[in-house]
């Protein structure tokens, strides 16, 4: 909303946050006494400069000052997108111009999220530039902390580097689709590292996460068809282990581990079933809807399912393979994996 970001730059102009000169409004960092408390920098330890490409505008005062609005001048005289603003220049008719990078951030959270909100998120990128002065323009506007808490994500590798287009390595989830992947794989794979580290994408691994998400549908196969439909309760103690992983600054890799501690307990399936879907709001895996696909699965598959794995658990490997053909004839395929019966349609 156009409007909002001017009206924001009015406010940093009044307030003596933000100076004109005929190129652009700038936001003065010197006037944020805690500019860097975000990125903890020190500037005053940065060499003169460094880092810093062609400035082209000699009216600015410090090389870290950044523009709230650029007038259609200079570098940006042929900018196709453009508004009228309040604001004046020499150089433009009407205060012509666009606004900056940062402020259209803090226009839309102040409109749809108020002065302050509770979390705000982001790459570790983003700490020393851009989320610092989007914190510098909104305090310094509104007088309040912008967000109470900064939560922000380590980057993602590919193949143990930088994504990279010229190397082939920028992934789109199409690239993913389009493999055979399905979403939800990808989110189980990005289950398995907690924000704050690394995590580095191979194909390889993404089929692991394939296949242990596999795995967990063929034990909602197997948990189902021990149940007789009957209601569970969830088992209060893995409940409150995972409550407590994720209040631990979001330890979903902990949480994970837990949920897969559920599947393997010792207790009644649809104890099991409850509970795992009690976890899943958070997991997002789709555990239910998944539930709810298997439903074609005749009764006699998940009768012959379960005679299977006695079978197995007998070592009577005879009986799991005539069973296994059984379970073939009525259209339907059985594989192995890590111990747990995995069923698919033909």
């Amino acid at each position: 909303h156009i409007q909002e970001m001017i009206h924001l730059v009015e406010i940093l102009l009044e307030k003596g946050f933000a100076y004109s000169t005929p190129l652009a409004i700038y936001f003065d960092v010197d006037k944020k006494e805690d500019y860097t408390k975000l990125s903890g920098q020190d500037l005053s330890k940065n060499i003169s400069h460094a880092g810093h490409g062609e400035i082209s505008d000699p009216d600015k005062k410090h090389p870290y000052d950044f523009a709230l609005w650029f007038f259609k001048a200079g570098a940006h005289a042929q900018a196709l997108q453009t508004w009228m603003s309040p604001f004046a220049s020499p150089l433009v008719d009407n205060g012509e111009g666009f606004p900056g990078w940062h402020i259209e951030c803090s226009a839309m959270s102040h409109r749809y999220l108020g002065a302050t909100f509770d979390i705000h998120m982001g790459g570790i990128e983003h700490i020393p530039v851009h989320h610092t002065n989007e914190i510098a323009q909104s305090e310094s506007a509104f007088g309040v902390p912008m967000s109470n808490l900064w939560m922000h994500n380590e980057h993602l590798l590919v193949n143990g580097g930088k994504m990279s287009k010229s190397e082939g390595t920028s992934y789109l989830l199409s690239d993913i689709l389009d493999k055979g992947y399905s979403a939800l794989d990808l989110r189980y794979f990005f289950l398995q590292a907690h924000y704050r580290s690394k995590q580095n994408f191979t194909w390889d691994a993404l089929s692991a996460s394939k296949n242990a998400l596999q795995t967990i549908y063929s034990k909602l196969i197997e948990l189902r068809s021990q149940t007789q439909d009957e209601p569970g309760t969830i088992i209060e103690s893995f409940s409150q282990s995972f409550k407590e992983a994720i209040s631990d600054d979001i330890n979903v890799p902990q949480a994970l581990g837990i949920f897969h501690q559920v599947l393997k307990y010792g207790d009644t399936p649809a104890n099991i079933l409850a509970t795992i879907y009690d976890m899943d709001q958070v997991l997002g895996l789709n555990l239910q809807t998944y539930e709810a696909s298997i439903i074609d699965v005749p009764k006699k598959v998940h009768e012959l399912l379960k005679e299977r794995k006695n079978a197995r658990e007998q070592k009577n490997w005879q009986r799991s393979d005539e069973l296994r053909e059984q379970i073939s004839n009525l259209g339907f395929i059985v594989s192995d994996t890590n111990g747990e019966q995995k069923i698919e349609k033909k």
